[in-house]
């Protein structure tokens, strides 16, 4: 008597439902499947510094990340819409996969790194931006991100100020910033609004 052939497993999902109704596949992500109001839905809800931070709110990746791009224009008067723009999404990757501690992303080694360059690729595709930072960009934009984090760290995070410049290096003199962490829905309005500004200056108002 022949045994019945047990199951097919499923195969595992490897997409995420979005808010929009977007369904974005993680191992190969569609430009289509991005929208801006995820990515800010997202990014408001999370925590840096794994949510190890004084104040009645967390520090999001979405207040971080307007913030740098503010830091690129004042490092850069000269920066161009197109190019804050990539400043303001440096981080957009994150909507999906959550704000790793450095120390987390170098135990999960490269199998983390490319599924991040993989939607970092198809977030510049859906708001036309090139795929590759331009190598000058990115050292402004890591510049400015270390500057944010140095103030997130000793006003935010615990660290004393010579822990934070051994790991991030001192600020430049000249920017004092007071941070005060957001509610999620404030800063998702702003992000949006300043990703729209941008856009509309790049004119692509994806």
């Amino acid at each position: 008597m022949r045994r019945p052939r047990p199951p097919k497993e499923a195969a595992p999902r490897v997409w995420q439902r979005m808010l929009s109704g977007r369904r974005l596949d993680l191992l190969d992500p569609s430009p289509m499947d991005i929208e801006i109001e995820d990515i800010a839905h997202g990014l408001a809800r999370v925590a840096r510094w794994n949510g190890q931070t004084r104040g009645d709110h967390a520090f999001s990746v979405a207040q971080h990340s307007l913030l740098v791009e503010d830091l690129c224009g004042q490092l850069n008067p000269d920066l161009v819409p197109r190019a804050s723009l990539v400043a303001l999404l440096h981080d957009a990757p994150e909507y999906v996969i959550g704000d790793m501690i450095s120390p987390f992303k170098t135990v999960l080694g490269d199998g983390y790194k490319q599924i991040e360059l993989r939607l970092e690729h198809a977030i510049h595709a859906r708001f036309g931006l090139p795929a590759q930072t331009p190598t000058a960009l990115k050292k402004l934009i890591k510049r400015a991100d270390n500057i944010s984090a140095w103030f997130e760290a000793t006003q935010l995070a615990g660290f004393t100020e010579a822990e934070s410049t051994r790991f991030f290096g001192a600020p430049p003199e000249g920017i004092e910033l007071r941070l005060v962490p957001e509610p999620a829905s404030i800063t998702q309005i702003r992000f949006v609004e300043r990703c729209e500004v941008l856009l509309k200056q790049t004119g692509d108002a994806s």
